[in-house]
């Protein structure tokens, strides 16, 4: 695996790789890598013969009173997990150079990015929306990886490929899991061992819900309030929960083919998302 941290080298390896007739896969994360990650490293790995994995804690994304400070770093560690993994490119930008001081764009993707995690946290999307558009500007891949965990933002990026005419295939891996249900995510690490107990009841909600969609119970309101309920037992702070279109964002009247649950919880200040389609497998 090779590393860069400037464009000009990245572009030219990428270049040489296709001059050799190699797709180009990509995998843009934030660091602190876990399983989750390296599923989807392990599958452009699958359907592209180089693997472009970018490391980079985007500071566009984070609200003021949110954790960008502390989010874990981790640069080496992630790069011997990358490498294990068959990454064949790091790319680890340097921030003062990925925006400059007087960087003054960025890229608004309306209707998808205003529910769920958009109304939670203003501007969060417009910051992905932007360092996604300038990586995939710098990194020129056929396909994009991204985990189905983050279901809005995958919505996003679709339809920011969809209305900028980017030439990329988005492919979503399913979401990986603790054995005991719990999402993997790079905050599972700020949870204290009592949370981190407490935590997989947001998952077994989301499944519960899934297994009442499934037996027959349809109206989204109906299992919204049940879902709520439960949560609130398990003594979880709730965020949102929602039934929606996996596509538009848009909030679900009643489950049909393409919904999924969507939900957020707080631990403290550690949030937790998580999501399940209801009736697809």
């Amino acid at each position: 695996m090779i590393t860069v941290q400037e464009v000009p080298p990245l572009r030219e390896l990428v270049r040489r790789a296709r001059a050799e007739g190699q797709s180009i896969g990509f995998v843009p994360t934030m660091g602190a890598l876990h399983e989750g990650h390296l599923s989807l490293v392990r599958l452009a790995r699958d359907e592209s013969a180089c693997v472009v994995v970018s490391v980079f804690v985007n500071p566009l994304q984070f609200g003021p009173a949110e954790d960008f400070s502390r989010y874990p770093r981790r640069p080496e560690k992630d790069a011997a997990l990358l490498a294990a993994a068959g990454a064949s490119l790091l790319y680890l930008p340097r921030p003062e150079k990925f925006y400059p001081s007087d960087f003054s764009t960025s890229v608004d993707v309306h209707a998808v990015s205003e529910g769920g995690e958009g109304s939670i946290r203003p501007g969060h999307f417009r910051g992905v929306a932007t360092v996604v558009s300038r990586l995939f500007l710098q990194v020129a891949p056929d396909a994009a990886f991204f985990g189905r965990k983050d279901l809005q933002q995958v919505a996003v990026v679709r339809r920011l490929i969809r209305d900028l005419d980017f030439p990329i295939r988005l492919v979503a891996g399913e979401t990986v899991r603790e054995p005991d249900g719990l999402a993997l995510s790079s905050r599972n690490a700020y949870l204290s061992p009592e949370e981190r107990q407490r935590a997989p009841a947001l998952s077994r909600t989301l499944f519960a819900a899934r297994q009442r969609a499934r037996a027959g119970v349809r109206d989204a309101a109906v299992l919204v309030g049940e879902a709520r309920a439960e949560l609130a037992r398990a003594g979880l702070a709730v965020d949102y929960v929602e039934v929606v279109d996996e596509t538009t964002m848009r909030a679900a009247a009643s489950v049909d083919h393409g919904t999924a649950m969507t939900a957020a919880v707080r631990f403290g200040n550690t949030r937790l998302i998580d999501n399940v389609a209801l009736l697809d497998d």
